[in-house]
């Protein structure tokens, strides 16, 4: 009879394991474990029941120690669970060990987030970045995975790259992957045009940032009708989507939407998704949505900011938007002058969000009038390559250019300027 995984709901222990020596993007808690079980759901499965492990140190083999790992063996058996997640990241050796104890499929939460971007990829771009990050993490792991191996394509953690087998050697894995990234590099060369045409017709670039299930999707559809899938789900939206968008009379500019931010956001990701993300370095403001309902909301700023400082070009402008603010009292709100209140949802506080987003983006423009003699006709030709140029006039005097300009160029042409608005 053939099996049909895509009906079956798979049923998982989720296993965290908090030590004194780990960061706090190593460690497990109550809150990481709550995350872990949406994680699970979003991937399809259950959670059957959660184990935290409190320990100096992580066992070098059995990374929770034997006789933990034999309690969750036991915790399966009495659950019919069919697999272990942990909340932390394994070494191949761990998951080896961990499977001979527990009898049951051993995966991390690295795995878990790989497989639910299996499922979410829906462009080719995306499905690049997703094979390419799961055979990423799986090379360094294949001597520890295993029967994990002979599952694939089964279930949660084992949705594999494509039909190429993971038995494969590990030199065919190497061919695949330097294929992938040769494709994916077409792709940054292609976003490089893109981002050049923008540049040079000078349309500013506003990217959306937040954790996932913060509302950054259905902030987009409302800003410019985008009709994205916007659910209640962790990573709902995993291709990235720009839009163009009139702020007001003075001003248009581009939006897009990125993939979501998540605590222990696996670095195989993050290498794999460069090609999108790396529009956070030439992004000329961020808005940082922030599910204001959210019980974890502080630790979730965290998680973003840190990303953003690691991806995003530096003193790049950031917009606090806290979204869903119609589920909070006012007072729970921060306020300060880059902070909005809206609810993307029912379109509240738009109106004032666009206000300051022109705000923030005319903070660094200048609209002026320059002269220039025409000995300076370079000049002209920077101004249609680096700014907006809204009119030129050939006198006598000289070549006379209405432009917005950044404050670079701005410090360039001073002395020249003969208008400002």
């Amino acid at each position: 009879m053939e099996s049909n995984f895509e009906n079956k709901v798979e049923r998982a222990i989720l296993v965290g394991l908090n030590a004194d020596c780990f960061s706090p993007d190593q460690t497990a808690t109550e809150e990481t474990l709550e995350e872990l079980e949406a994680l699970l759901e979003t991937a399809g499965g259950f959670c059957t029941a959660k184990v935290l492990q409190n320990r100096h140190t992580p066992d070098s083999h059995s990374f929770i120690g034997e006789g933990k790992a034999l309690e969750v063996k036991m915790l399966a058996e009495a659950t019919a669970s069919d697999m272990v997640i942990f909340d932390n990241e394994l070494s191949p050796g761990n998951i080896r060990a961990l499977e001979e104890i527990i009898g049951v499929t051993v995966i991390d939460r690295s795995a878990l987030i790989l497989d639910i971007f299996a499922q979410r990829a829906k462009t080719k771009e995306g499905r690049l970045q997703v094979e390419l990050a799961q055979y990423q993490y799986l090379l360094p792991r294949l001597s520890g995975m295993g029967a994990s191996l002979s599952r694939q394509g089964g279930g949660i953690g084992t949705r594999g790259p494509g039909e190429t087998k993971l038995e494969s050697d590990r030199r065919h894995i190497r061919e695949r992957i330097d294929r992938l990234q040769r494709e994916l590099e077409q792709v940054r060369r292609l976003r490089g045009v893109q981002r050049e045409r923008r540049l040079k017709n000078s349309v500013p670039v506003v990217a959306i940032v937040g954790y996932t299930n913060a509302g950054k999707s259905t902030l987009l559809n409302t800003l410019t009708g985008a009709g994205i899938s916007a659910n209640d789900r962790l990573f709902d939206t995993l291709d990235t989507t720009s839009r163009a968008l009139t702020v007001s009379d003075n001003l248009n500019v581009i939006v897009t939407d990125t993939v979501g931010f998540i605590a222990k956001l696996p670095h195989h990701l993050v290498d794999a998704f460069r090609a999108t993300l790396e529009e956070l370095q030439y992004a000329d403001l961020l808005l940082h949505v922030i599910d204001a309902a959210d019980p974890h909301r502080d630790e979730h700023i965290r998680v973003v900011n840190r990303l953003v400082d690691q991806l995003a070009k530096p003193g790049v402008p950031v917009l606090e938007c806290y979204n869903k603010c119609d589920l909070v009292a006012p007072t729970e709100i921060p306020i300060g002058e880059n902070i909005v209140a809206i609810s993307a949802r029912r379109g509240s506080g738009v109106a004032k969000l666009l206000k300051a987003v022109e705000a923030a983006l005319d903070s660094g423009r200048h609209h002026i009038a320059v002269r220039l003699p025409y000995s300076m006709g370079g000049m002209a030709e920077a101004l249609h390559d680096g700014a907006k140029v809204l009119r030129v006039d050939y006198t006598a005097e000289g070549i006379r250019v209405e432009a917005i300009v950044d404050s670079i160029l701005y410090g360039k042409l001073r002395e020249l300027v003969v208008e400002e608005r």
